[in-house]
């Protein structure tokens, strides 16, 4: 029976709540370390999580924020989040559920807006965006991080097709152009992105969502049909593991 797109993300991220929490790739990396010394040069009062996950960002800014908001459309997701957060002590940790379309705070509440890894599962990024400039105040800042689609479209494809194959709720990872244009719209002002490479492991990028075996087998096949210059692109490796490009972006309101 086909079910909605907020149904389908829930359903997709509850059962791996857990794995999502423990994952080395999410709770780790030069972006995360970026994010916090930011954070920590400039001490903010409140802070959302937009797309928390297992909730990373939410811990590892905790010691430089007042209050930390960690919202997700996962209820499992954020009772997971939560058991983390109480096993740590991190008693500034409040979670919230819902949609990142429609975001249930008031305008102006937040001095500092974060998404990590989240925007490519949004189903309206443009109306997502909207609501997380609407609860921003005035002299907050914004920060997004998120894979990046290459701009050539051959990439591209190959890569928002092993995306959905390996999770149906996957919508699209964007360009960069993408974001600026989207960001812009939304009435942001965003600065200069920092670009990274980050390797996927196939075995573990599969088995954090639960793939099926005939999924991951059509993964595997698209990827033995790449062409030379997009298996060099994502560094493809005997096993299937590959190489993503990220992008951190701050954005100040205007």
């Amino acid at each position: 029976m086909p079910q909605n797109h907020q149904d389908l993300v829930a359903g997709q991220f509850g059962p791996q709540a857990d794995a999502y929490v423990a994952s080395a790739v999410h709770a780790a990396g030069e972006d995360l370390e970026q994010l916090a010394a930011a954070v920590q040069s400039r001490p903010v009062a409140r802070a959302l999580d937009l797309g928390c996950g297992g909730g990373h960002v939410s811990f590892r800014l905790s010691r430089f924020v007042g209050e930390m908001i960690a919202y997700d459309l996962s209820p499992d997701m954020l009772a997971a989040v939560a058991r983390e957060a109480a096993r740590r002590g991190l008693s500034n940790i409040a979670t919230r559920q819902g949609r990142v379309e429609r975001l249930p705070f008031p305008s102006d509440g937040f001095d500092l807006v974060v998404s990590r890894f989240s925007a490519h599962h949004w189903q309206d990024l443009a109306t997502a965006l909207r609501e997380a400039r609407r609860v921003l105040k005035a002299h907050g800042r914004a920060v997004f991080i998120d894979v990046v689609a290459p701009p050539r479209p051959l990439m591209d494809t190959y890569l928002q097709s092993i995306e959905l194959l390996r999770d149906p709720s996957h919508v699209r990872d964007y360009s960069e152009l993408e974001w600026r244009r989207a960001l812009a719209s939304a009435g942001f002002a965003p600065g200069e992105a920092v670009m990274r490479r980050l390797r996927l492991d196939f075995a573990s990028w599969t088995a954090r969502m639960r793939t099926p075996d005939l999924y991951v087998q059509s993964i595997r096949a698209l990827q033995a049909q790449m062409p030379r210059e997009a298996y060099a692109y994502f560094e493809l490796e005997e096993d299937g593991s590959f190489t993503v490009e990220t992008m951190t972006v701050e954005a100040a309101p205007v």
